[in-house]
């Protein structure tokens, strides 16, 4: 059964609305290495757009940039509408604390999907079902273990120190919530930057990482996501490179029955 709400992701990602200025609580159960999860900031910045008064249609585009730390407590988003049309709005938001220099900055594109022709060229990476599958361990960063992660390939291998050959960056896995929560685009957004890092996989040891730039393409709007009704993801994900302290990873997240539901790239920071 699913929970009841308040489901722990939502308190997270809850926010106070404003004017052009609304505010948010970083959380202890979304915590990563030296700050919130990146999925998590992605969502609530989603959510603040999502519950805003001007806002028309469903998530399109997000991309977030993560400029500088964000510390433990409030935070600040400044939104801002920056051209909207017949089918379509372009937003901005930024994160501050304090009133201090910009933590985060993003932008998002809303769109109102017509009825269309539809084709859907990539095929369903298909995997073993989640229930035949174990869950991943729980780890020390707070924001692992709201997740389960059931790997059908590609699962990291840790302890015995690094690899000595990279190993390939590619894994496949279901993606769901501890606590089971209906599939909905905060869901996407966040579980689009819930991949381990590529680089923990090359590897088989975890170094000092952080994603810089994450972009998120929405393929389903919420009456696409409502007929999925669904509590988890297939999700792929794999890099092209590592060089000179960043790299590249590319994701799609499924649903069970085989529908594109995301795609999303990000750059991220490593130091190996």
């Amino acid at each position: 059964m699913l929970t009841k709400t308040p489901h722990l992701f939502d308190e997270a990602t809850a926010v106070t609305a404003g004017d052009s200025r609304w505010q948010g609580r970083t959380s202890p159960d979304y915590w990563a290495f030296v700050g919130p999860f990146g999925g998590c900031t992605a969502a609530t910045i989603l959510r603040a757009l999502m519950q805003h008064p001007q806002r028309a249609g469903d998530p399109l585009a997000l991309t977030v940039n993560y400029c500088a730390p964000v510390a433990e407590g409030v935070f600040d988003l400044d939104v801002r509408l920056v051209k909207a049309n017949r089918s379509s709005q372009h937003w901005s938001v930024e994160m501050t604390q304090g009133g201090g220099e910009v933590a985060t900055l993003a932008t998002a594109v809303f769109a109102e999907r017509r009825p269309s022709w539809s084709h859907q060229p990539a095929e369903y990476p298909g995997a073993v079902p989640f229930e035949q599958l174990r869950s991943y361990p729980k780890l020390a960063m707070t924001w692992a273990n709201q997740y389960d992660f059931r790997f059908a390939a590609g699962e990291p291998k840790f302890g015995g120190g690094g690899a000595t050959e990279p190993s390939s960056p590619y894994s496949k896995l279901w993606i769901a919530d501890r606590v089971p929560r209906k599939l909905d685009a905060l869901s996407l957004i966040s579980m689009s930057d819930a991949f381990f890092g590529r680089v923990f996989h090359a590897r088989h040891e975890l170094v000092p990482f952080g994603t810089v730039s994450l972009t998120t393409y929405f393929h389903a709007d919420a009456a696409d996501l409502d007929a999925e009704d669904t509590t988890r993801v297939l999700a792929t994900a794999d890099a092209k490179t590592f060089h000179k302290s960043y790299g590249d990873q590319h994701g799609e997240l499924w649903s069970p029955a085989g529908r594109l539901l995301a795609t999303t790239t990000q750059i991220a920071y490593f130091k190996a």
